[in-house]
């Protein structure tokens, strides 16, 4: 099997629980580089680029979350996992609201962090088409550009859109006043449907509902049990 020498960065400061997860990776053909805490990890992330990183999130000197975060300032994209033994809602909520892709919590399963990794890799290397080449779309005093990733309200400043705000929005103003299924959304975007890719898609439909409140003919409704819509009234 090889994986392309993907480089993936581990952020652990439990170094036996570091140095066996980067042995394992690395018999699977990546390439690991391991830090043994936040400080230490954003060093290394700073010099070099990865295809995803591990962090914990209990860790000295600067916890898994506020490295993330900084993560996040310098590269919107790279995927990040967190590792916790916490199995509190509002910690994985928190992972997700600063743009996690996934969360595990200890102890887990390899073969699942394995296949879970593969799974966001290849993600990665998917066309960002996901429907159709359209990426200009028009509703009520909106414009929104999917390729710049931007939504503009009458001739006020645009936002900025991280790149899950980006496709989540796309998807919903391609099925503008129809369904968009949750499942739909969730495969295409996240390529997964379990209960905390769910979380996180909810995480950014609120943070949509924020920016498109300026407008009170738009709103984006919770079909239960269904998905969503983005009505224009």
């Amino acid at each position: 099997m090889k994986n392309d020498n993907k480089k993936i960065l581990i952020v652990e400061d439990d170094s036996n629980f570091g140095n066996i997860l980067k042995e394992y990776l690395s018999l699977n053909d990546y390439n690991i580089t391991l830090a043994k805490n936040g400080i230490e990890g954003f060093e290394k992330f700073k010099k070099e680029e990865y295809d995803l990183c591990i962090l914990d999130v209990m860790m000295p000197y600067k916890d898994g979350f506020t490295l993330a975060k900084e993560i996040r300032e310098v590269n919107e994209i790279v995927p990040i996992f967190f590792l916790s033994a916490k199995h509190l809602k509002e910690d994985v909520l928190k992972g997700f609201k600063l743009g996690a892709d996934d969360y595990l919590t200890k102890p887990f399963d390899s073969e699942v962090l394995l296949a879970k990794i593969k799974a966001i890799l290849n993600r990665s290397k998917a066309p960002n088409s996901l429907a159709n080449d359209a990426f200009e779309f028009a509703f009520s005093d909106f414009y929104f550009n999917s390729k710049l990733r931007f939504l503009k309200y009458k001739n006020e400043e645009p936002v900025k859109l991280s790149p899950k705000e980006n496709q989540l929005l796309r998807l919903l103003v391609i099925h503008l006043n129809d369904l968009l299924p949750r499942e739909l959304a969730l495969n295409k975007i996240w390529r997964d449907d379990n209960y905390f890719t769910s979380r996180s898609m909810d995480v950014y439909i609120a943070k949509l509902r924020k920016y498109l409140s300026v407008d009170d003919k738009v709103q984006i409704l919770n079909i239960h049990g269904e998905g969503f819509r983005l009505v224009v009234n």
